[in-house]
């Protein structure tokens, strides 16, 4: 039998993105050096990383306006996590790394609304109904219409209630004619929200950033991508502030007071010879009937940081949930 070494070929990486020389990089074809020495900028060559083209002027100076208002320089989570890593003396890719950590579904939903908004476009070419029409359906089958508590995902909430940027955001587009159907379903989700919600909502950062984005060429999956590493420029900025005006904290360092902490009082703990006549099994809490399990659960639920109170989504099962 021949040896396997003799027919495999080497493992080697492929790329229609861009190569690397000791003369230069060559990034969709386009020498980089060229670009930036005849003026393109970075966003020019994010259109060339993610579409292989260049963008009109107006579609750069679009792409411009919004990871610069999706830059967010506050105490955001991304920001909070990179000045924590930096407490620890930590090198500056591990506190920009760790705020890009931060940026998971519920922050920014960017590819459960951009593949929505895909989904119901192909409604309005396939079943010839109107953007209207398509946005009812959507609203309709979603889970929940308000959310408010952390997490959205349907680009329309009370959280940009007062944040002129969302609408400004959609007025730039169409001032600068990039403005299209994405957009345009966008504004029918806003109205069908508002007409099945109790309570004042409109359109936030997420919906109006989703839609641009998806105008402009990118993908759901580009814009989360993009976004992300847009964030980390402002969350670098404080993890160098957290260095020059916070103390380290030396390793195991940190104290924790027992006024913030509301568990269990001080308890002896007991002998392992008696450990059986202490011990209560997870078996015997539960029950022997259906009706006992279900109570032991509920209670378990109080029981704080066990994670018996955690509802975790599965993102397939937003699509089958109707209630």
């Amino acid at each position: 039998m021949e040896s396997v070494k003799k027919e495999r070929k080497p493992f080697r990486w492929v790329s229609t993105v861009a190569y690397k020389t000791i003369e230069k990089i060559v990034t969709r074809g386009y020498n980089t050096t060229e670009l930036v020495e005849k003026g393109y900028g970075l966003t020019d060559i994010i259109f060339v990383d993610y579409q292989s083209r260049i963008p009109s002027y107006k579609e750069k100076q679009m792409l411009d306006y919004v990871m610069i208002v999706n830059l967010e320089d506050g105490l955001t989570p991304g920001a909070a996590i990179a000045r924590i890593v930096a407490q620890g003396d930590a090198f500056m890719t591990q506190c920009c790394g760790a705020s890009v950590l931060a940026f998971g579904p519920a922050y920014g939903a960017f590819c459960a609304l951009g593949q929505s908004l895909d989904r119901f476009l192909e409604k309005v070419e396939n079943d010839r109904i109107s953007y209207a029409k398509a946005a009812k359906l959507f609203v309709e089958e979603y889970p929940t219409i308000l959310e408010n508590q952390g997490r959205t995902t349907l680009g329309v909430s009370t959280i940009d209630l007062k944040n002129p940027t969302p609408k400004n955001m959609f007025a730039r587009a169409e001032e600068l004619g990039v403005a299209g159907k994405y957009i345009k379903l966008m504004k029918e989700v806003v109205k069908a929200v508002q007409e099945a919600a109790d309570e004042p909502v409109d359109l936030d950062m997420l919906g109006a950033t989703t839609a641009v984005m998806l105008d402009l060429g990118f993908t759901p999956e580009a814009t989360w991508t993009i976004i992300a590493v847009v964030r980390a420029f402002a969350s670098g900025a404080h993890a160098v502030e957290e260095i020059e005006r916070e103390p380290k904290a030396a390793w195991g360092g940190a104290l924790t007071p027992k006024e913030l902490y509301d568990g269990p009082a001080e308890r002896p703990v007991p002998d392992l010879d008696v450990r059986d006549k202490v011990a209560v099994s997870n078996k015997t809490m539960q029950g022997k009937s259906l009706e006992d399990w279900y109570n032991d659960f509920k209670e378990k639920q109080k029981f704080v940081a066990s994670g018996h109170a955690v509802v975790e989504e599965v993102p397939f099962l937003r699509e089958i949930r109707k209630d």
